[in-house]
């Protein structure tokens, strides 16, 4: 007898789908031992936030929705801030929830909470499989949408009666992704002519460009016409930061320089752009941009964000038809010698009597990584750094979530992208972020992966703590204390560091990150 709980996972078996990550519970017992018997793997998680950022991050890297599950009540509002990190990054996300029977659901409860109507304003759609007949359409419009460009969230509720229902139907194939239309050829003519007629024109390279693997497209328009790129931090390595057009990303520099280039720029081919990312008021105060707007949907409406010419269609498709309308050379790297500096600045060694800052210890750790290692950046002042001094040469090789910007993502991010690329991985975290879910380093070891994290600690919330002294002068709720990091690792059975000096912090890189097994670098921020 076919049940649907058996249903649903045939139907994830159809997506494609090879790991579940989440917490089990009384109310997706069926659906845990359904799993148990399919080509699936559950991966059980310490947290169910840990669970929503390893299938955020799993979706991010390969394009495809990564699969978390939790049972109701308190599981699923715990699945809920790793969703909504993933709906605004923009990232494919399949969520699966428990719930009661239905006949208790018109009353009040044991953890009954109405889930469906919670997530409703954090995900592009969702629903509850109120019947076993239509666990099919439900689960493929599920991964339509989470995986549609631009990709989100969604959300399924499961009623535990309904997942021991007998039910006699069959998953619903999956088809080739819906294409976009080829861009309108007078509005690729209109925008080669505005960029042509700009003196300092510059592509600013968001969240889109990476996502939809354009770089191929943003480089080759560059390399024959000539125009400078800076991105957005979700941006980064849509062109490689060795490129002589590459201004990194929208704050990079000692002094902000890359930010200053696009505040001289008079045209600006936003390209994936996304204003949840970063605020165009920052770049565009006065209105006085032209703006060509690249991406497969509309432009918000958005005073400081008013394209001149809106190319809604492929991406790569676009900027391929405004490359033949422009002649060779129609630009410059207006920005003189810019990307030189840029580059000097973020690669060059700390001096021995350096202070240990995450902004000197950058350089020794791209050192150590190739090309297509994959670094996953938790939240907060870290990130900072990591967004604008840590060069990329590669798309999807620097993670970091500047949509919803959640702390705690790095760890399970990080042991997702270990899952999912052949690469080696480093998680980049704050003391901060590191503890809300260094539990999952257990689910690491579990699951025999290997990967470094990279522990920046200063005692304290630093982001918050700056800018409450930008503000007053002094900073207040911030402070925290760290326990000992090498022991707490050493306790999974994993390799631990505490490194002093940059020699060691050299060595501790050298050692662990080119390394298949798991480790943890504490650095004590001085």
């Amino acid at each position: 007898m076919q049940t649907a709980s058996d249903l649903l996972v045939s139907c994830l078996e159809a997506e494609g789908v090879d790991r579940v990550f989440g917490v089990p519970g009384e109310e997706i017992e069926d659906l845990l031992f359904s799993l148990r018997d399919s080509s699936i793997r559950f991966v059980p998680t310490r947290h169910e936030q840990g669970a929503a950022f390893m299938a955020d991050v799993h979706g991010r890297l390969t394009g495809e929705a990564g699969v978390c599950c939790s049972t109701l009540g308190p599981g699923a509002t715990n699945l809920i801030t790793g969703v909504a990190d993933a709906q605004l990054d923009k990232s494919p996300v399949v969520a699966v929830t428990g719930q009661g029977s239905r006949e208790r659901l018109h009353k009040e409860s044991h953890q009954a909470l109405d889930i469906v109507d919670v997530f409703e304003p954090l995900v592009a759609w969702n629903t509850q499989i109120a019947e076993p007949e239509i666990t099919p359409e439900s689960v493929r419009k599920a991964f339509k949408i989470a995986e549609y460009e631009k990709p989100g969230a969604t959300h399924l509720e499961f009623p535990e009666d309904v997942a021991s229902e007998a039910v006699d139907a069959d998953p619903i194939p999956t088809r080739d992704p819906v294409r976009r239309p080829d861009p309108d050829a007078a509005s690729a003519h209109r925008a080669a002519r505005l960029i042509e007629a700009a003196e300092r024109p510059i592509v600013l390279a968001g969240n889109g460009a990476v996502r939809t693997r354009t770089s191929e497209h943003i480089r080759a328009i560059v390399d024959r016409v000539g125009i400078p790129v800076v991105e957005t931090y979700m941006g980064k390595g849509s062109i490689s930061d060795r490129e002589p057009a590459s201004l990194m990303t929208l704050d990079s520099g000692p002094e902000g320089e890359a930010g200053l280039a696009i505040e001289r720029a008079d045209c600006v081919v936003a390209v994936g752009y996304d204003i949840a990312e970063h605020d165009p008021a920052g770049w565009n105060p006065d209105l006085e941009k032209t703006i060509v707007h690249v991406d497969y949907e509309p432009a918000e409406v958005y005073r400081h964000y008013n394209p001149d010419v809106e190319i809604v269609a492929d991406v790569g498709a676009a900027l391929s038809a405004i490359d033949d309308r422009l002649p060779d050379e129609a630009c410059s790297l207006w920005c003189d010698d810019l990307h030189d500096r840029l580059l000097e600045a973020v690669t060059e060694a700390p001096a021995a009597d350096d202070p240990v800052t995450v902004r000197n210890a950058l350089p020794l750790l791209r050192e150590a990584m190739a090309d297509s290692d994959v670094l996953v950046s938790d939240v907060g002042s870290h990130k900072m750094a990591i967004a604008q001094s840590f060069p990329t040469y590669e798309p999807n090789t620097c993670v970091i979530s500047n949509g919803l910007a959640s702390m705690g993502i790095a760890v399970p991010g990080a042991l997702a992208a270990d899952l999912a690329v052949d690469s080696n991985v480093v998680a980049g975290t704050g003391d901060g972020g590191f503890m809300m879910n260094a539990a999952e380093l257990e689910t690491a070891t579990r699951l025999a992966c290997g990967f470094t994290t990279v522990v920046f600690d200063d005692e304290d919330y630093g982001l918050i703590s700056e800018k409450q002294r930008e503000h007053r002068g002094e900073h207040v709720g911030t402070a925290l204390t760290t326990p000992d990091l090498v022991t707490f690792a050493e306790s999974f059975g994993i390799e631990a560091y505490r490194p002093d000096t940059w020699a060691e912090i050299q060595a501790a890189f050298a050692e662990a990150v080119p390394s298949d097994e798991l480790a943890v670098i504490h650095i004590r921020l001085k």
